[in-house]
């Protein structure tokens, strides 16, 4: 009998760890059932004058600050379309209320939190999991327990509020969602990230400090999650993989982006000189590590041979090659979804990857349309995409974000469905890309390059 049963236990455990594997590896996805933009109203748009406006309300600006401030808006890539915080325009960007920076939350989750709840048929109770980034404000009670308040979500939610992350914390939120789905089967989860402008303002005149004023703008983003294998055909896209880079053990990478305050108390967000240099770093970095999860291994092992055989000639055959090896990650990759941080940010990512014009367009498009959201800008690149109808079923999309510390994370979607919604781009996105990209700040502002003109014209 014993010798019976032994062969039968031997299978029934080896069926047991062989259902292990299987229900592990299920319970390591996690789709993106929806997400959905925020847009304020027309009333809040920051136009050429009002820009003008506000800076010219500086009153610790002098001559050559003021003619710094627009010669950095005049290149910023950013358009007329992009939105203020409601205290901007009630005349008190210089002096903000806590009212002003609950208002701004609150519009921004409701507005993307009821759709979302609309369109997906998901309940505000069916929310297992909870996490909110907003980097430079921090409330009490914190932000998650006013949408869990304003919501009436369950007692068990999990919730966590992230501060001080920087543009990259979108990535780290969907990070602790995906480690999260690791050990928790079936659930829903929400991300929210956005970025507090509206008592943000710099009043100072640190050239280094008052640029901030000119680049971040309003908006944000709500994404909801699952890991509900029976929902993958309802999903838009599925978390391939996701890598994490730090360099905060660096005193330079550490400094080169912070929030502090100036010599005559003023506070406001530093950006040093080292900035590029350790963004092209940490990207670098970033790069190599996820490259072989993303990359067909013929694309790394010419990589590899071409790398060496460059060493060889340049080492024993005296030949020099102009220019370094780079990764073809078009290989691997169909769309690029990057920060839209800044012109030159979006410039230097194009050379570092070695991309077209076209790959860059939507990021371009957004900085033009929204400028830079912070945290949230991903998903406007991302939602332009989709409305141009490019993302088809099968298709890799890299997300790449930078951020204060100094970080950069990014990760791979694959699209699960042809994706054709115009979302918060509906109103706009025939128009895009145009033939010229209109700069409405250099036709303003145009004078401040010339050295003939000291103060803006009467």
């Amino acid at each position: 009998m014993i010798v019976i049963l032994a062969p039968c236990l031997l299978v029934l455990c080896l069926l047991h760890l062989f259902y292990k594997f299987i229900d592990q590896r299920r319970n390591q996805s996690c789709y993106i059932l929806d997400y959905e933009c925020f847009k304020p109203t027309d009333d809040r748009k920051v136009s050429t004058e009002f820009s003008g406006d506000m800076i010219k309300g500086c009153k610790n600006l002098g001559i050559e600050e003021y003619r710094f401030l627009l010669r950095a808006i005049v290149s910023s890539g950013i358009g007329e379309e992009t939105y203020g915080p409601r205290n901007f325009f009630l005349g008190r960007g210089t002096n903000p209320r806590l009212s002003d920076s609950l208002f701004e939350m609150d519009e921004f989750y409701s507005k993307t939190l009821d759709r979302l709840f609309s369109r997906s048929g998901v309940s505000p109770q069916d929310i297992d999991i909870l996490v909110v980034n907003v980097s430079v404000m921090a409330l009490v009670p914190s932000l998650t327990s006013r949408i869990i308040n304003h919501y009436k979500m369950r007692e068990d939610i999990k919730s966590y509020n992230l501060s001080g992350m920087g543009c990259s914390a979108s990535l780290i939120s969907i990070n602790l969602v995906q480690n999260m789905f690791k050990s928790h089967r079936n659930k829903f989860a929400l991300v929210l990230t956005s970025e507090s402008i509206a008592p943000n303002w710099y009043n100072g005149n640190e050239k280094s400090m008052i640029l901030t004023n000119c680049l971040f703008r309003c908006g944000g983003c709500s994404v909801l999650l699952t890991n509900r294998k029976a929902l993958e055909k309802q999903a838009m896209f599925k978390l391939k993989c996701l890598v994490r880079t730090h360099l905060g053990a660096s005193d330079e990478a550490h400094a080169c982006c912070q929030q502090q305050e100036d010599d005559k108390g003023h506070l406001g967000f530093f950006l040093g000189k080292t900035l590029p240099k350790t963004a092209s770093r940490a990207l670098t970095q970033n790069l190599r590590t996820i490259a072989p999860k993303i990359l067909p291994l013929t694309a790394i092992c010419r990589y590899i041979l071409l790398s060496n055989l460059q060493k060889f000639g340049a080492k024993f055959l005296q030949i020099r090659v102009k220019g370094k090896m780079s990764l073809n990650f078009k290989l691997g990759v169909d769309h690029f979804c990057l920060h839209p941080g800044g012109k030159a940010v979006i410039d230097g990512v194009k050379r570092s990857l070695a991309l077209t014009e076209e790959d860059m367009e939507p990021s371009r498009m957004t900085l033009h349309r929204f400028g830079n959201t912070s945290a949230s800008s991903l998903w406007y690149v991302l939602g332009y995409m989709q409305a141009k109808k490019r993302l088809k079923k099968g298709d890799r999309v890299l997300m790449i974000g930078f951020g204060s510390g100094f970080k950069c994370n990014s990760c791979m979607w694959e699209v699960l469905k042809d994706l054709e919604d115009k979302n918060v781009w509906e109103d706009c996105v025939d128009h895009f890309p145009p033939k010229s990209l209109s700069n409405p700040y250099l036709q303003k502002y145009g004078w401040v390059n010339e050295d003939s003109a000291c103060m803006p014209p009467p």
